[in-house]
């Protein structure tokens, strides 16, 4: 013989307002009014489902329509923007490639407390000396063993910027060697 036993309650969460009816829906299911309760329960939800405003949804679709004609809006400028860029972008790349653009001073630095480059005169011996990190008398013998490509790459390594010099008899001057 089986055995049918109903299944336990689930506990649910109806809103405050609803309390009293579920109250009442619940004894008449424990007085045995099961069938007809869901018999009726079933009529009114039909009724209520044949009279629900439709004019209701069409206020949603409508705020739906005007969000997505907005949003359009919004992607149709930015679009046109990005258009905008890339025919700027395509400008000057060909302006460049073409050297209409080339420019044969250096270019400004990005950040305005560096300052620029200063182009580096001849120095004397004892001036050249301790920027290398040596003393006057310890220059010349360096050079005078060294050929000068090697003497260029050994002060070019010694040099806080990695300039090389080279020993100019004539003027008895090292000139930058870039």
């Amino acid at each position: 013989m089986a055995d049918h036993k109903t299944p336990p309650s689930e506990m649910i969460r109806v809103p405050t307002a609803l309390i009293p009816v579920v109250k009442e829906l619940s004894k008449l299911h424990r007085e045995g009014h099961t069938i007809a309760l869901l018999q009726g329960l079933e009529e009114l939800l039909s009724r209520f489902d044949s009279n629900i405003d439709i004019n209701n949804s069409g206020k949603l679709e409508e705020k739906l329509d005007n969000l997505e004609s907005h949003l359009g809006n919004k992607l149709e400028t930015i679009t046109k923007k990005l258009e905008q860029m890339e025919r700027a972008i395509s400008t000057i790349s060909s302006a460049n490639a073409s050297g209409r653009y080339s420019n044969t001073r250096p270019r400004r630095q990005a950040h305005p407390y560096q300052q620029p480059q200063v182009e580096l005169l001849a120095l004397p011996p004892e001036n050249l000396a301790p920027r290398l990190g040596l003393s006057p008398s310890s220059l010349a013998p360096e050079r005078e063993k060294l050929t000068t490509k090697e003497f260029i790459s050994w002060t070019r390594n010694r040099d806080p910027r990695g300039i090389g010099w080279e020993w100019n008899a004539k003027d008895g001057l090292y000139h930058p060697v870039k």
